[in-house]
Parts: C-alpha cells; structure tokens; sequence
C-alpha cells in the first residue's frame, strides 16, 4: 500500500467539518465533498480524509493487482454497493471503501467475509472503473452465484453445516449461527427464534409444535451481529431496520439440501428473527416414502381421505393452522393417486417436497406469478389433477373452484380453524355459495399432536376436575390407562417425543350442501355433518389419549371443546 508524506494540516478543522456535515446530507462522501469546500484535488482530498480516519489509501495500479473475492460478494452486488472484497494469499479479508464513515457497509462486509476485515480507502471512481474491467470477465461466473431474482436456486451459494465446519470457523458470529442452525437441526426443530432482549439474544426452537427455550446470548452488540449474519446468508438490506423483511437460504447437513426461510421483524430491543426449516427428505427418511400412513392417521380416516382423493373431478380442501401438515397431506395423497396416466400440476409457494412425474411450478410474486395467474395459465395445460398450495384472495377461490366445476379434481389449502369455518372463510372471499358447495367433495381438517415418550413414559391418574373440563365421560369410553412423559434426555425434558395427525372430515352429501346454500345455523350443519359420521377434532384427540399415546394436557393445548 502506498505511503503519502501527512498533508492533513493543508485543510482546517473548520473546512474538513463543514465538508463532513455536507456529506451527511448529500449522500456524497467526505472526500467529494471536501474537493469542493477546500478546492482540492480529488486524489489530495482523499488522502486527507484517509489520515484523518487512519486508513490507508489504495491506488489504481496497487487496486489492479488484487485478487477479487466474487465468491464471497459477488461482482453484481460489489457493484451496487460500490465497493470491493479482496483477498491476500495469505488468506487475509481486505475491503476497499470510498467513504470511511460507513460503518453499516463495513458491518455488512465483516458479516458476510465471516472474519476480520483490513480496510483500504480510494477514489469511488476508481473503484467503479475497477469493477467494470472485471464486469466482463467474470459475467459468467457470477450469473451462478448472484443475482438472487435470477430464478436459479440450486446454483446458490450453500452453507455447509457439520460438526468441523462449527468449530473451524474464525469468526465468532459465524460460529454462533452455524452451531445455533446445526444444534436445530439435530434436535429436530421447525424453527429457529432469536429475540433480541434488553441484554443480548434469547434462542428458541419450535420442537414437536412448542417453544423451548435453547440458550441465551449476553450483549446488545453480539445480538446485532448474529441478525446481521443471518440478512447476508439470505441476502436482505443489512442496513434496514426499521421494516419487516424476508428471504432464504440453503445449507447442507448430512449429505442432504435443506432450504430456510428467513423472516426479520423490528422489536423494541432491535430486531427478532425467525428462520424456518424445510427439510424435504426427513419425513421420507424417516419412513421410507411419503405416503398417507407415514403420518399417522386412524385407519378409518384414512380411508375418507382416499375416497376424497380418488375422486375424477372436485374439490378437496385440507385445512388447519401454519404447521399443521396440510401440505404434506397433499404430498402424501398425490403420491398415492399419481399412476402416470394423469396429468397432475401444482402450483405452490415454495416448492416443498419434489414429486417424480408431476410438474411443479413455483409461486414468484416478484416476478408476477401469482396463485391465480398461475392456476390460469395451468387450466391451458391440459390438466387431469390440480394441486394449488394455498387459497388466498377471491380471484384463485374462484378459479379454484371452476376448474372443479369443469372436470378437474382439485386439492388445495385453506386457512380455518376446523371444517365448518371454511364455509364462512370462502363467504366471506365473496365466492358464490352454490358454485362452491357444488365443486366441494370434501373437506379435511387436521392437527398434529405430540406423542408420549416411550422411554419415559408412566401410569398417571388425572382429578375429576381436570375429566370434567375436557368433557370425558369414561362410561362412554370404557376403562382408559392415563399416561404421561416424565421427561428424559431422548425427550429433552418433555416428555414427548414426535408427533402424530389427527383429523376432522367432511363429506358433503345433499343435505349439508342445502344447508350451505341456504346460510342455515351453524348448529343446524353440524348436527348433518355428525349424523353422516364427521368427527370433531378433539374427540379423534381422545382416542389416543384412551390408547395411551398422548396427554390430556395435549389435548386441551391442540383442540377445543366440541
């Protein structure tokens, strides 16, 4: 790097101060500033602002020489920025800057080399004429690790999660993150939550459901930088703070993919973050393949499902709450009915679990694909079966339900509590009743409900009370053996261990379909639906409580009273 004789003195305190404050309100930096306050050169300006923050500056020739590391900040984004990664072969990070005050730029770099950075300061046209040299000979290689609009998620930059890479790790942020993911990932997690606190980071897994809490972070600062790392693996704005942001990332545990999606939110402390884990392949680890009876349904509902599922035309509507397996049902269901002689096509946001044989298109709202562009642009596909990943808005409702009007079986998702309330959710869409009572086959509601631990597992006796408030007659039911977990380490203290699904099913016949139509008592169609054999959600609840594999306790968290 290059050494200049001090020329700080040629500029008063008074002048540089001034060029400063402009600075703050142009957006410019100091040195374009000062050209202008002091009438310098812009080379001398530069080399005044770089003795009075103590940062060497960097010349074109030495800038020429520098090994770029597009790898790690891809030229599309050193471009945007307007800055630059270097890295020595000795294996030192170094960053060229245009203005030394922007400590939100070089926090972002810090988080996304994963080390200590040494900063070098130069012209920002230098720099800019430096990136466009490079523009070219590297076009290529960086249409395949940037640009996260490109579409092209498999040539993604993926982070390697295993026990060495935790511990091989120079920089402690990235240390914390990659055991935090790595830990979740062992014990089984659906999500990751780092709340900021008034003293650091609280972290939290969702395991079987249910918060627990994992560890706690001291430090304010520390806190910032782990939410700072987690914005540059999905790639947010670093420097916002103060709105809602989401995006994703990849890494790879164990020989296998796992996408996360990442969603950032202001709190008073500073900012939470929640990561969401999708494993495709774990459920089809874990039982072979992915079929209806790896979730662990009753067999009578199982065979519900499969009526509704087998049916040539109509709609299937699987409904339940964020995380309750609504997805993966359909998964499951179109892998069951897929025989390769139909043509099945699913629209969904993402793509969870990828299906031989069935053409799958992701939902891309940046784009301008949405569900009910998509579903149109499907119907003149030739389709036989049509999955749609979720029902939002009025527009897909009702084109959901033409196409099941039209010859086409549907399955498809809903947000509501239990089957009865997706009567009102689609009223309330402003879909025509009658149209959709007749495209409806049935609909599926459904939970998941954690397991006793078998290797806690022990005979408890609940009060009369507690009978009483869940409203179970044992005359009605026979002798039941209440268990419950008493908590051990295969359980993490729980007392539970996995989950099982339980389900509400409606089958819509004539009457139920009358009843709809004619916005009878909600009452009114549930007395129907029972006398058909629709279950509510807590009673298939019971059963296993009578079989000995969950709790009351679970029962009362997951259901309500019927």
């Amino acid at each position: 790097m290059s050494a200049h004789p001090p020329i700080d003195g040629l500029v008063g305190p008074d002048a540089f101060e001034a060029a400063r404050a402009a600075a703050r309100l142009s957006g410019r930096t100091i040195a374009e500033e000062l050209e202008v306050v002091a009438k310098l050169a812009p080379r001398m300006a530069l080399q005044i602002v770089g003795e009075r923050f103590e940062m060497p500056i960097l010349e074109p020739a030495e800038m020429a020489r520098l090994s770029p590391a597009f790898d790690c900040l891809p030229l599309a984004r050193s471009m945007q920025r307007r800055t630059l990664l270097s890295r020595s072969p000795e294996g030192e990070m170094f960053a060229v800057l245009s203005d030394p005050r922007d400590i939100d730029l070089q926090t972002w770099l810090e988080a996304l080399a994963g080390q200590p950075v040494i900063y070098r300061l130069a012209l920002l046209t230098d720099i800019e004429a430096y990136l466009t040299q490079q523009e070219e000979s590297v076009r290529a290689v960086d249409s395949l690790i940037a640009a996260p609009d490109s579409g092209h998620r498999t040539a993604r930059v993926t982070e390697v999660l295993s026990y060495a890479s935790v511990n091989d790790s120079t920089s402690p942020i990235v240390r914390i993150v990659n055991s935090t993911l790595y830990d979740a990932l062992r014990a089984g997690a659906s999500d990751v939550h780092l709340e900021s606190t008034p003293s650091g980071l609280a972290v939290k897994y969702r395991i079987d459901g249910v918060l627990d809490h994992a560890t706690s972070l001291s430090g304010t600062e520390l806190a910032e930088q782990v939410i700072s790392r987690l914005k540059v693996l999905a790639e947010l704005d670093i420097a916002e703070r103060r709105i809602p942001q989401d995006g994703s990332f990849r890494v790879e545990s164990r020989g296998r993919e796992i996408d996360l999606r990442v969603s950032i939110m202001p709190s008073i402390h500073g900012e939470d973050a929640v990561i969401r884990i999708l494993d495709k392949q774990a459920m089809i680890e874990a039982h072979g393949a992915l079929t209806l009876e790896a979730l662990g349904f009753d067999p009578k509902s199982l065979v519900s499902l499969r009526r509704l599922a087998e049916e040539p035309y109509g709609m299937l509507l699987v409904t339940g709450p964020t995380g309750s397996g609504k997805t993966t049902t359909l998964y499951a269901a179109i892998s069951e009915i897929h025989n390769g002689r139909d043509k099945i096509i699913t629209i969904e946001d993402p793509v969870e679990y990828q299906l031989s044989g069935v053409l799958q298109i992701p939902v891309n709202d940046k784009k301008g694909l949405t569900f009910a562009k998509g579903l149109r642009s499907i119907l003149r596909h030739d389709p036989d079966k049509i999955m749609v990943g979720e029902i939002r808005d009025r527009e897909t409702a009702e084109i959901a339900v033409q196409s099941a009007l039209t010859g086409h079986l549907v399955l498809t998702t809903v947000h509501a509590n239990n089957v009865f309330d997706v009567f009102g959710r689609f009223t309330h869409m402003g879909v025509d009743p009658y149209a959709f009572v007749s495209a409806l086959n049935g609909i599926w509601a459904q939970r998941l409900i954690r397991i006793i631990c078998p290797h806690c597992a022990a005979d408890v006796s609940p009060g009369e009370d507690q009978l009483r408030g869940l409203g179970i007659d044992l005359s009605e039911r026979g002798g039941i053996a209440f268990r419950a977990g008493r908590g051990c380490a295969e359980c993490r203290g729980t007392g539970y261990h996995g989950r099982r699904s339980i389900a509400e099913i409606l089958i819509l016949d004539d009457e139920l379909r009358e009843l709809v139509v004619e916005k009878a008592p909600i009452r009114r169609i549930k007395d129907a639906a029972r006398r058909t054999g629709t279950r509510s959600l807590r009673e298939a609840a019971l059963d296993l409580v009578q079989a000995g594999e969950t709790t009351l306790e679970e029962v009362k968290r997951v259901t309500l009273q019927a």
